[in-house]
């Protein structure tokens, strides 16, 4: 991997001395860039820095990133590889020296005073971490709640005379109308917050350390707050500062390569055996779920949608279960030509990956693990993994 820093250039903001850095980093495509961004500078009324971690972009969106930072004042760190959510926001992490830093994925969106009432809350807390409502969907933007905060904690219960360790989650206020239900939205204490958008003292990672490199798809935020959590850092919602996570379905194949990448099985598989190992959780219905659903993103975002377009017309079932099976095949390729690309540097970060002769033995024994528990209820509140 080679890592480009495009000056920092002086502008109005640049030169208030500013308590805050915003890292933004790609979450899963490259085509809502410019609009996040514009909204960025749009409507953050405090002074700011600004690091875009830019990571195996398209030419046009290196481009668009190199003039806008010239104009506008930030600083480019630039892979020409993909990299995992938390390689990059460790890699732009690395670039900040302010009080606060802000990891944002690149496709939010964000409504005028966001920053400055995360800070305030965070001001008049002390808290550690302070996320924004965050919204879903672009019509209308800032309604549709994801999630305002949320509980996140490991507890033990008992079955068959045995003690386990499980995960409990839940997130507040999801999938109801912002703007009907305001009564309800006011700012309060929590335990979990996504990584979309999030506010964090940047001292608190010399406690803590970098966010977990070997978590290379799924579960960075349950991981990191349970971290924040363990270590007794405070955390809040601040619903007066709103933000909309605008998903995209992948356009160009800059934008699929990644997105099959992002989301692939191998990914998925390791950073589940990874969190669940590191946090010595037991296998129960979430983790069996989670497996069950491998490649579930990729078939709802790109293949359904892509099978109904070709057949204009039911698709037969022999069908769907063959391109299922052919997507499958090449989301491996494409994750073992990455594995190559960056000469094993997957390896070398995730000391856990699984080698290719080892994956069909380990799906048989997730599938076996699946079909002894087969007939049990699985709840919907996880069908979108993150």
């Amino acid at each position: 991997m080679t890592t480009t820093l495009l000056p920092t250039h002086a502008t109005p903001q640049a030169k208030l001395k500013p308590s805050i850095t915003i890292v933004v980093s790609s979450r899963d495509c490259f085509s809502y860039t410019q609009q996040s961004l514009d909204s960025i500078y749009k409507h953050t009324n405090v002074p700011f820095e600004l690091v875009y971690v830019d990571a195996g972009s398209p030419k046009h969106i290196q481009k668009y990133l190199t003039r806008a930072a010239a104009k506008l004042g930030f600083t480019v760190v630039r892979s020409d590889h993909f990299l995992t959510p938390n390689q990059s926001r460790n890699l732009g992490l690395s670039q900040v020296t302010t009080d606060y830093v802000v990891f944002m994925d690149n496709d939010i969106h964000v409504s005028s005073g966001w920053l400055e009432k995360l800070w305030q809350c965070a001001q008049e807390t002390d808290a550690t971490v302070v996320c924004p409502l965050t919204c879903i969907g672009s019509s209308p933007l800032h309604d549709r709640i994801h999630i305002a905060g949320g509980e996140a904690r490991i507890f033990m219960d008992v079955k068959d005379n045995q003690i386990r360790r499980r995960l409990y989650e839940k997130r507040f206020l999801a999938n109801r109308s912002a703007k009907s239900i305001k009564h309800q939205l006011y700012r309060r204490a929590c335990e979990f917050a996504e990584l979309h958008c999030i506010l964090i003292k940047r001292d608190v990672f010399d406690q803590i350390g970098y966010l977990d490199e070997r978590l290379l798809s799924t579960q960075e935020d349950m991981d990191f707050c349970l971290t924040i959590n363990r270590i007794g850092g405070r955390m809040f919602c601040e619903t007066s500062s709103v933000v909309t996570y605008v998903p995209q379905a992948p356009r160009h194949w800059s934008d699929l390569a990644y997105f099959m990448l992002r989301w692939s099985d191998a990914w998925e598989v390791e950073s589940l055996m990874h969190f669940q190992q590191k946090w010595d959780l037991d296998m129960d219905q979430y983790f069996l779920q989670r497996y069950k659903q491998l490649g579930y993103r990729r078939r709802q975002v790109f293949l359904y949608p892509l099978l109904r377009q070709l057949m204009r017309k039911n698709t037969a079932l022999w069908l769907e279960k063959l391109t299922i099976d052919l997507e499958r095949r090449l989301n491996q390729i494409i994750t073992d030509r990455h594995a190559q690309l960056m000469n094993d540097t997957i390896r070398k970060f995730v000391p856990t990956r699984v080698p290719a002769n080892r994956q069909s033995s380990i799906r048989q024994r997730l599938q076996r693990l699946i079909r002894r528990n087969a007939s049990a209820q699985i709840s919907p509140t996880h069908l979108m993994s993150h």
